[in-house]
Parts: structure tokens; sequence; C-alpha cells
């Protein structure tokens, strides 16, 4: 049997293109929904569905490989905004979400506050997500540089300022070991 030709018309693949962003969009107001309920785990659920969504229509997923994945619909400008609204939305719900939980993955949340500040670098609420995650995996000096730049956008947010005081609490105790050591070395 011979494929339609229809199936892969550009107005076909405008509409199907739609029809996954829909999908997408309904997945992620299912998961604020979840979220709003502190239900995180279902939640974080319907973000990864979303997100799984999206990749099928995402330009740069898998682009090495072409030829050997299957036609993706032809995205528009404004689909292609509205895809990465949607991404950025999950990415940084999803990090919310994990600062939820009992036992913290930071590093996810790190990897996810990254990603949404490659596409929106003054995002407030990213930045101090990143922040935040990067002074839990040990990087003070990064952790300070996030928040930083997390408190030009929100100055007057006390999260923001209470994480980066212990980020400059935590290098400066670093920079005092250092010292110490320092002249233990020299000392002797």
């Amino acid at each position: 049997m011979e494929p339609s030709l229809e199936a892969s018309s550009p107005t076909t693949q405008v509409k199907s293109a739609e029809a996954l962003l829909e999908n997408a969009a309904r997945l992620k107001t299912e998961g604020n929904t979840f979220y709003k309920e502190k239900n995180f785990r279902s939640a974080i659920g319907r973000y990864h569905r979303a997100l799984l969504v999206l990749r099928s229509l995402d330009p740069n997923v898998l682009a090495s490989v072409k030829g050997f994945t299957p036609d993706r619909p032809v995205l528009e400008s404004e689909h292609e905004t509205r895809l990465r609204n949607i991404q950025v939305d999950c990415y940084n719900n999803l990090a919310a979400c994990l600062l939820q939980k009992q036992e913290v993955d930071y590093v996810r949340v790190q990897e996810y506050s990254l990603r949404v500040l490659q596409w929106r670098p003054e995002d407030a609420k990213a930045l101090y997500r990143a922040g935040v995650a990067t002074l839990e995996v040990g990087d003070a000096q990064a952790a300070k540089h996030y928040l930083m730049l997390a408190s030009t956008v929100q100055p007057n947010d006390v999260k923001v300022l209470k994480h980066l005081q212990r980020a400059e609490e935590k290098i400066n105790r670093e920079l005092q070991k250092e010292k110490a050591m320092y002249r233990s070395m020299f000392s002797s």
C-alpha cells in the first residue's frame, strides 16, 4: 500500500504540530493542577510527558541523525515560540516540584534550571533555583553568581537574599580553611 501524499502535506504537518502543541499544553496544565494540589509526583509525570511530546517537534533534538528518524511536522515561527514557552514552563515547574520532595535531587534541579536559563537568561525563578541547587551541590561561587543575578531581577525577594547570604558565608568559610592550610604549610 502506497503512503498517502496528503499525510505529509504542509497543511497536514501544521495541523499535526498544532495538535502536538495542544497536547503538551494540556499535559502542562494538568501538571500545574497537580502542583497546586501538592501532588508533586503526578505533576512531575505530566511535565515529563509534555516534554516527551515536545521532543517530537523540537528541531534541535536528534538533528544529528537526520534521515534515520520520522519526518517532523514543519514548525512555523509561532509554533516554535509556543514550543519553547511550554518547554521553559515545564522545566521550571519540574525544578519547583523537585525542590518540594523530601529527598531533593539538586543535580536535576540544577540541570532543569540551567535549561530554562539557556532560553530565558533573566528568568528570576530559574536563577534562584539554579543558585540553590548549585549551592547544595557544593559550588558556592557559581551559586553566588546565579543568586546575584536573581537578586538584580527581584531585589526584595527574601528567599533569594537568604540563599545569597548562605553562599557568601560558605565562600568565606572555604577561604578561611584555605588560609589556615597555607599558614600551616609555611609555618613549619
